[in-house]
């Protein structure tokens, strides 16, 4: 770092033939920087050669440099410069090779200048060429700024940037850091006021000269003879190399470059023994690229303006797919920035291991997991309020929803560059529910992807128009990718699909009948809102009936055992349990309060799956994913091992939870609602190279009422269609269709519907 890194003269000031040499200021700030600007009265490439080693850690380091020069070039730098600034082909400089950068710069030969001018076009080094507006003179300036992304330092001197001036001229330059007060502050600024005046285009005194258009000044006649003499001198010292042609004040200048950079090296080779690899530049993390597909869903997205609400099929790459496109943000402008929207601390976790494979780097993860997200927000804003123009920082941060709905994190989290920065919601259907809803008008990002395997929200139309507004979906899904598609290509295992059909006990019979008659009799007459706030808690009371059936844990038993008898284990199996506690009394079911979560007092009903699976098989092993969980990446990772065989849940599973090695699952939760099922689904048919094809278990709670009373019968065939459909879905992409079919044939013909 430029203020602890580097010993600083008290006097700050730099001088030929003294221990402060001014090769040396320039060679140890480039070892301890990021980020270079200079203007210069002259320059010349041979500088670079003298500060090799200093070069070789800058680069090697990321480093970024930007020049302002004079019109005077030799042939050589002109040329290397017209060929970097042009849009032909240049073989790349592999800048991870710490040692070959160091030779390559220290030889001024044919590769040294293709090496000049592939920097030139990566934008590692950026020039801009000018000259005095009424061609007289040559530009004079000589100073320029360092920094390493938290301090500053300026310089000002009569230092040109050329191997005359290093070695040979006297020259001097004074240095002001931003550590040393406002005075030296105010100094720095106003270098780099001028020098992005200038470097912008925006200065008025001096013509801009593209490099294609210089001719080469040393054939030219001047009336200033220094600068024709220093050319003159430039030719002549390119072919010194003897280490006695550089005074000894200067060679002890440039040592401690040269020590950093062996030791640079040193490490390197240290880590290829140890097979450390290292992060160059990101990338996509498989060396086939990304799919077809996906390369499909970048096209579409980039058409529509760069947004888009993509409907993939769980288990589809939905994660790549997204990150995909960020990394093509990098690849056009050197940079990437987004905030990523999860619904869970275990999503936090999950994508940040999926960016990392990608290689992007300073990812922040908001949430309540993470307390010093603060500081760490704190440290980008600090970033991108240091950068300046074409060195743009690149980040990523990963919020939960419910974390990104609190105001105050809301308002630091948008202050952020809009315009540059990538929105990723994940499960995008979460954006149209509560305080996110309420705050997508002041969402300033317009790059935007909204991920989910069911986008819609159920019984929310309103919430679904504005989720499908705001990532620019109102006509139809940028891209879509469903299940039977990903089946059919190989992309999710094949599955056999088990239904059954589970009858009420005569008790839950009664309550359920009892709130049927209610509702059909409000079915068809609400005339008031009151009457909807009604009709929907009758309507939930009921649900809870059907939620919560007795019978479903003596089926789910016998599933049990029927797998134990064909397996003898029941490894990778997943069990998704009802919510709650179970119905101790008839108050339950007519309660209206569904604003209470029964799982305040216990988890009863999943204590009573869990026990089920206990009793089966005294060796199996069974945990409880829940939301209290301390160590659910650690489950999660004994389940894929084995060493947990059952894994019993209610919803912890359902949004993005990666699971691959699941092969046998049991529904035991009958919400009504599409998505948890379609999303578990899909978590089961994940790919695994020990996995040919999963089985899942459906338990369908189907009251029969009875048709002697036709409004009930009505009431509840449309809602029997409803659940069946659902069924029907399942069944259709499975390999045993005919099962399904024959299980739920008395019910279709009871209530008379055709699902298949």
């Amino acid at each position: 770092m430029l203020k602890s890194d580097i010993e600083w003269p008290a006097s700050r000031r730099y001088k030929s033939n003294s221990k402060w040499e001014p090769a040396g200021f320039f060679s140890e700030c480039l070892c301890n920087a990021r980020y270079f600007d200079i203007m210069l009265g002259f320059f010349s490439s041979s500088a670079i050669s003298v500060l090799a080693d200093g070069f070789a850690a800058f680069l090697y380091n990321g480093g970024k440099m930007r020049l302002i020069i004079n019109d005077i070039l030799t042939e050589d730098d002109k040329n290397a410069i017209a060929k970097g600034q042009s849009e032909q082909f240049i073989d790349a400089f592999n800048l991870a090779d710490i040692e070959n950068i160091k030779e390559t710069l220290s030889e001024r030969d044919k590769h040294f200048f293709e090496c000049l001018a592939w920097l030139i076009q990566q934008n590692r080094v950026e020039i801009k060429i000018i000259a005095p507006l009424n061609g007289v003179g040559v530009a004079h300036t000589k100073c320029g700024i360092f920094s390493d992304g938290i301090n500053k330092v300026g310089f000002d001197g009569s230092v040109n940037f050329s191997r005359t001036a290093f070695l040979d001229n006297k020259e001097s330059l004074t240095a002001s850091c931003d550590w040393d007060g406002p005075t030296e502050i105010a100094k720095i600024q106003d270098i780099e006021d001028d020098f992005k005046q200038t470097f912008n285009g925006e200065d008025t005194t001096v013509k801009y000269i593209d490099a294609t258009d210089i001719r080469t000044r040393i054939h030219d006649k001047f009336k200033d003879r220094e600068l024709l003499e220093l050319l003159k001198d430039e030719y002549s010292l390119l072919e010194k190399k003897d280490k006695k042609d550089i005074p000894v004040t200067v060679q002890y200048a440039l040592q401690k470059a040269k020590e950093r950079v062996k030791t640079a090296i040193d490490q390197i080779k240290e880590s290829q023994k140890t097979d450390v690899p290292k992060v160059v530049v990101p990338s996509f993390p498989y060396p086939q690229g990304p799919r077809e597909y996906q390369q499909q869903a970048f096209k579409n997205w980039k058409d529509n303006r760069l947004q888009g609400l993509f409907a993939m099929a769980t288990g589809t790459g939905k994660t790549l797919t997204s990150l995909n496109c960020l990394l093509e943000i990098y690849k056009t402008k050197g940079y990437y920035k987004a905030i990523i929207l999860v619904p869970t601390i275990t999503l936090v976790e999950q994508w940040e291991e999926e960016c990392q494979k990608f290689n992007f780097e300073h990812i922040v993860k908001v949430s309540s997991n993470n307390p010093k997200w603060r500081s760490d927000v704190a440290n980008l804003q600090q970033r991108e309020a240091r950068a300046t123009n074409g060195r743009e920082p690149s980040y990523i941060i990963i919020s939960t929803y419910a974390s990104f709905a609190k105001d105050k994190i809301f308002c630091e989290l948008n202050k952020f560059p809009a315009g540059k920065l990538l929105l990723i919601a994940d499960e995008a259907h979460n954006m149209g529910a509560g305080q996110i809803r309420n705050k997508i008008p002041a969402i300033p990002y317009w790059r935007r992807i909204g991920l989910s395997a069911t986008p819609e929200r159920q019984f929310d139309e309103a919430g679904n128009k504005e989720v499908y507004e705001f990532f620019g979906a109102s006509d139809k899904f940028t891209f879509e990718f469903n299940m039977q598609e990903a089946i059919d290509k190989g992309f999710l295992c094949k599955y056999y699909y088990y239904p059954h059909v589970v009858e009420l006990t005569d008790s839950e019979m009664v309550h359920y009948s009892e709130l049927s008659k209610k509702i059909s009799k409000l079915f068809y007459n609400v005339k008031s809102k009151d009457d909807e706030d009604r009709l929907e808690a009758l309507l939930l009371a009921r649900k809870r009936i059907i939620h919560k059936a007795v019978n479903k844990l003596a089926v789910f038993e016998s599933i049990i055992a029927d797998r134990l008898s064909e397996k003898s284990n029941l490894k990778y199996s997943l069990v998704y349990v009802p919510e709650g506690n179970k119905p101790d009394n008839e108050s339950e079911y007519f309660s209206t309060n569904e604003g209470l979560d029964d799982d305040i007092e216990s988890e009863h009903l999943i204590d009573q799956y869990t026990k089920i699976v206990k009793k089966a098989s005294a060796t199996t092993t069974v945990k409880q994913f829940t939301s209290g969980l301390a160590s659910r990446d650690e489950t999660l990772k004994s389940f894929a091992k084995g060493d947990i065989e059952v894994l019993t849940s209610m919803k912890c599973l359902d949004e993005g939870v990666d699971v691959p090695r699941s092969e046998f699952a049991i529904f035991c939760a009958s919400t009504g609602n599409p998505r948890q099922f379609i999303q578990r689904r899909g978590r089961i048919l994940r790919q695994h190279k020990d996995k040919p094809f999963a089985v899942i278990h459906d338990l369908v709670v189907i009251p029969r009422i009875s048709y002697e009373n036709i409004e009930e019968y009505n009431v509840e065939r449309k809602l029997v269609d409803s659940e069946l459909r659902r069924v029907r879905n399942f069944a259709s992409l499975s390999l045993n269709l005919a099962d399904s079919d024959r299980e739920l044939k008395n019910i279709v013909d009871y209530y008379n519907l055709s699902i298949f």
